[in-house]
């Protein structure tokens, strides 16, 4: 395959275990100690000026990304840029000196999953390939589904068959072929595999598999943005929603590569990573001391973050303890009450990962771990319309009543 060399800064892909360099392609594993692989750089100068000129989406760190000059003016989604909401009100309830909500729900397709697609399309186009694919929790499915007819390409989707309904919704709408599978995410992810190494799937390009050093890049915007909008700098505490783990790692990198490249002052900062009780293997893991992440089988109502067998979860624990930050978890019943509260609060409606992370960060502040006086920054990666099920039985009409003002003044006399 006659590939493109128009990744911008991205030189080659190096392994995270070992070291090892290969040369940029649709590789995700080194073939001498099969460690995840992921983009190398050698950025040029980049200045504050030149990153607030630019579009007010990712596009805007195109320097720091593996894409080319030009991105910005090609068909895709043009994701990111989303609100950094500064959330007094939520913060007074809690107790907090300084509290922001990073809302990626105002994304193309509602969650942050429309930024690694973004990264992993203009792989794929480099790639020669002519299909996107991926395995899903949903979220991505529709982002993939989305982004590929924006591109004009094919693309065909795996997810659980008992994903939620206005999920499956999201991710077919789009014209592509959407296929459930009888069984969880991480069998689905497996089955994903088989079909790269089978003709079926050749000249397809898995976002999440054979694109993913690409893809997960895509991350790291969230980080930039984060430091961008708070006036360039690094907040001094962040929660993250953990289901492959991804996320949290290319936000540390994105922090990392700031301060390397002097665009924010070095500082010490803490990552906190937040689980679903019935799906929570990392934060396991981190109570008892492990290094090693044993698999789960997920149960819970967070199923964008159900999986079982987090691909990134050991680096997740490593973060974790190099910050000074740590692993949690909540239950269903805590998520449903903490997607209400920051709606009441703020006008958020988060899905069911956003109330992880809020859970996890009233749990964290209960035990003493999270700073009540430190700038903090939480994440909500997704659209509560998406999840409705998960909060329907309590956000039911106050009353139903004749159209006149005596039966109001009835149903509200007290």
């Amino acid at each position: 395959m006659a590939l493109s060399t128009d990744f911008g800064p991205a030189t080659a892909l190096s392994c995270r275990e070992c070291g090892t360099r290969y040369e940029i392609g649709p590789n995700f594993a080194c073939i001498e100690c099969f460690g995840p692989l992921e983009v190398a750089y050698e950025f040029g100068d980049v200045t504050r000026a030149d990153i607030e000129s630019g579009p007010t989406n990712i596009w805007r760190y195109r320097s720091l990304l593996p894409v080319p000059v030009d991105v910005s003016t090609k068909p895709n989604m043009q994701p990111g840029w989303t609100k950094l909401v500064k959330a007094d009100n939520l913060a007074g309830e809690l107790g907090m000196r300084a509290l922001y909500v990073k809302d990626d729900s105002g994304n193309p397709t509602h969650s942050f999953k429309d930024r690694v697609v973004a990264i992993a399309v203009e792989a794929a186009r480099n790639f020669g390939f002519h299909t996107l694919s991926c395995s899903s929790t949903g979220n991505l499915a529709g982002a993939v589904g989305a982004a590929a007819a924006r591109a004009g390409l094919d693309s065909c989707v795996f997810v659980p068959a008992n994903l939620e309904e206005a999920k499956i919704v999201v991710a077919s709408v789009y014209g592509g072929r959407l296929v459930g599978i009888d069984g969880t995410y991480d069998e689905v992810n497996r089955f994903c595999s088989e079909l790269i190494g089978d003709s079926l799937g050749e000249k397809w390009g898995f976002v999440n598999v054979n694109l993913r050093p690409y893809y997960a890049e895509g991350s790291k915007t969230l980080a930039y943005e984060i430091a961008e909008q708070l006036g360039w700098r690094i907040p001094d505490q962040i929660v993250i929603p953990v289901a492959s783990g991804s996320q949290l790692t290319k936000i540390d990198k994105g922090f990392k590569e700031l301060i390397r490249l002097g665009l924010v002052e070095p500082k010490e900062y803490r990552i906190f990573a937040a689980q679903a009780e019935g799906c929570s293997p990392v934060s396991t893991a981190y109570k008892a001391g492990h290094d090693v992440v044993q698999p789960v089988k997920p149960d819970t109502i967070a199923k964008s973050l159900a999986i079982g067998n987090p691909a990134d979860g050991p680096y997740v624990l490593d973060i974790a303890r190099r910050t000074g930050g740590a692993v949690e978890d909540v239950t269903d019943p805590e998520i449903v009450a903490a997607i209400r509260l920051l709606a009441r609060t703020e006008g958020v409606f988060a899905e069911t990962a956003g109330g992880v992370v809020l859970g996890v960060t009233r749990k964290l502040l209960e035990n003493g771990k999270l700073d009540p006086d430190a700038e903090t920054v939480i994440l909500n990666t997704g659209e509560g319309l998406k999840t409705l099920d998960a909060v329907s039985a309590e956000a039911r009409p106050a009353a139903v009543i004749r159209p006149s003002l005596d039966a109001f003044r009835t149903a509200f006399a007290n």
